[in-house]
C-alpha cells in the first residue's frame, strides 16, 4: 500500500506480509540442507510469534509456496527453488491477487472523461506497475543474498 506523509510517499507491506517473507526467506537459507525446520527455529530466528507462524506457513501452504512434512523430523521447506519465488508471489498469497492499491483521486463532478483524470490515473496505474515489477523481479534468493552480503558488512573481526 502506497500512502503519504510529511516527506512525500511510502510503500507499506503489511505484518502478515513481512512475517511470512521472513519466514520464507529462513526456508530458503536452509534450502540446499533438505532439511525440514520447525516453527519455533523459523519463530526464533526471526522473532515471530509461533502461533501466527503457523497460520501464515498453513496459508503459504495452501497457496503452494512451501511444503510440509510430519513426523518428529518434519517441518517446513519450500515447495520451490528460491529463484523461483518473488516477493510479489508471497506478498499475493498472503494479501490476494491485488496487492498493490494505490488509491486514484476521486473524479469530479462524475466525469470520468475529464482529461486531467484521465492522466492522474494513468499515472497512478503506471506506479503500481512499477511497483509490481520491482517486487516480481526480487526473488527469494537475491534476499538470502542480500542478507549474507548485510551480515558480512556488520560482522567486525578483531585481532
Amino acid at each position: 500500500m502506497i500512502k503519504s506523509d510529511n516527506s512525500g510517499f511510502r510503500v507499506e507491506i503489511s505484518l502478515k506480509s513481512e512475517y511470512a517473507i521472513l519466514a520464507l526467506l529462513e526456508l530458503a537459507t536452509h534450502f540446499a540442507d533438505e532439511q525440514p525446520l520447525q516453527i519455533r527455529q523459523i519463530a526464533s530466528q526471526k522473532n515471530i510469534p509461533d502461533r501466527y507462524l503457523e497460520q501464515l506457513l498453513a496459508t503459504l501452504r495452501r497457496q503452494g509456496l512451501v511444503r510440509s512434512h510430519r513426523g518428529s523430523k518434519g517441518g517446513y521447506v519450500l515447495a520451490r527453488e528460491p529463484w523461483r519465488i518473488s516477493v510479489l508471489d508471497i506478498i499475493r498469497c498472503i494479501e490476494g491477487n491485488e496487492p498493490l492499491s494505490i488509491a486514484a483521486p476521486k473524479k469530479p463532478n462524475g466525469n470520468p472523461e475529464n482529461p486531467a483524470v484521465a492522466v492522474v490515473h494513468e499515472l497512478w496505474h503506471a506506479a503500481q506497475l512499477a511497483a509490481a515489477d520491482v517486487l516480481i523481479g526480487c526473488t527469494l534468493k537475491d534476499l538470502h543474498e542480500k542478507e549474507k552480503l548485510r551480515q558480512l558488512a556488520t560482522t567486525m573481526y578483531y585481532i
